[in-house]
């Protein structure tokens, strides 16, 4: 498996096998970076860092040439910036990426309409209906490759297999700009030599409680029993991955895409202990949420947040509403409370707010609506947000302490789970 970086690459020959395939992962190599070298040229083949490069900014991604130093995503750029001093700092305005993915995601539905995309860079793609006009998987997978780089000037990886599993496996394998075909009758020779944290869904922990019993690649998965799984992993955990070692994964490829969560958080330049100031920071977080959800027209059911203190330890605390909502006044009460129930002894770094367990804007009032009033200020907001950009008109009440002495985020971006 590689690690992130292109080392460990594994590609396909031009007549590969495909029979049995059908699902296509593809996966755009290194986007944001990539995205930075089609509009100067000039940085090709240097180690590229996205992410602010003042104060506390973070790593949103990084250039292949800057993986190899060990640069990662989330991590500080300070911290990038001593693994790899000659790197370049760079930040693209978030409309580049989003103009390139609307590109990319357009060429993937001119080859089928079965495209599930997972994020901004990426998709799984069902061609088994497409045989008839384009051929078969392998050399579909080969034939979009070439239409996203004439088109676009940017390369993607492609994994071929009979699940979404695997063929997720195989496009990460052959990065970057590579293409990895594996037949279904190859499906266990493909799984068995790779390490258990290739397995979809096995975090660190999981991947460490499995690690500690000797259990480290997939064959040793294939030659444990079951219920061995299920006692280091639990039985919901230790079925999925009986299952996946084996090639077993029977999820389609779904075109309609939900999110499950809209969350927002930021990095400050120097850590606040001031509770009033925080709570600004918290209420203005809870806003961008709530705008968020009644422009995808959805509402959330439960409220998080997330707290990163001055040591970096970072707390979580939720909790489900009453009744679902995507008012940011009601999201701001419950984080807030969410918020002062955390027992802070640090100073903190960072805050996030999140909506989880989303559910389809209601469409007809009720009789009694408690939040009728703070509805009509958001939606004047909304209006002017439409009109005049996000951030010309705001609550005079987010015109606090935060956004003084020091305290403006470095870092302020929006977070997605899919």
């Amino acid at each position: 498996m590689g690690r992130g970086d292109g080392t460990g690459r594994l590609v396909s020959r031009p007549d590969a096998d495909d029979t049995g395939t059908g699902i296509l992962h593809v996966d755009m190599d290194a986007f944001f970076a990539s995205v930075a070298v089609l509009d100067d040229p000039s940085l090709a083949g240097k180690p590229l860092i996205i992410g602010g490069s003042e104060g506390r900014g973070v790593v949103s991604s990084a250039s292949y040439e800057a993986r190899r130093y060990g640069v990662k995503s989330a991590m500080p750029v300070s911290i990038a910036l001593r693994l790899c001093p000659t790197a370049i700092v760079v930040n693209p305005p978030y409309h580049r990426y989003t103009e390139m993915s609307r590109q990319v995601m357009a060429i993937f539905h001119d080859v089928t309409p079965l495209v599930e995309p997972l994020s901004i860079d990426e998709a799984f793609l069902d061609v088994r209906g497409a045989r008839r006009l384009w051929g078969s998987p392998g050399t579909i997978a080969r034939d979009l490759r070439a239409r996203v780089k004439a088109e676009t000037g940017l390369t993607c990886s492609i994994g071929v297999a009979a699940t979404k599993h695997v063929a997720k496996m195989a496009s990460t394998i052959s990065k970057p700009d590579g293409l990895l075909v594996v037949a279904a009758a190859d499906t266990e020779a493909f799984l068995r030599p790779r390490s258990v944290r290739a397995l979809w869904g096995v975090g660190p922990k999981a991947a460490e409680a499995l690690e500690s019993r000797g259990i480290r690649l997939i064959s040793d998965i294939l030659d444990t029993p079951r219920h061995a799984l299920d006692q280091v992993l639990g039985a919901a955990m230790g079925e999925r991955i009986w299952h996946l070692s084996r090639g077993i994964d029977a999820r389609e490829v779904h075109t309609g895409r939900s999110e499950k969560s809209v969350g927002h958080e930021e990095t400050f330049h120097t850590d606040i202990s001031d509770t009033r100031t925080l709570h600004v920071e918290l209420r203005r977080l809870a806003d961008r949420v709530g705008a968020r959800l009644r422009t995808q027209q959805y509402e959330a059911s439960t409220i998080s947040i997330k707290v990163r203190f001055s040591d970096f330890t970072t707390l979580s605390r939720s909790r489900t509403l009453p009744e679902p909502t995507s008012v940011g006044q009601r999201i701001s009460d419950a984080a807030i409370e969410l918020f002062d129930g955390i027992d802070r002894r640090q100073a903190v770094r960072l805050v996030g707010v999140r909506g989880e367990k989303l559910k389809p804007a209601a469409m007809a009032a009720t009789l009694w609506d408690d939040d009728a009033e703070w509805r009509r200020v958001e939606g004047a907001l909304d209006g002017a947000a439409a009109r005049f950009g996000r951030g010309a008109v705001t609550r005079g009440s987010l015109l606090g302490p935060a956004r003084g002495g020091g305290a403006l985020p470095t870092n302020p971006r929006p977070s997605y789970e899919h």
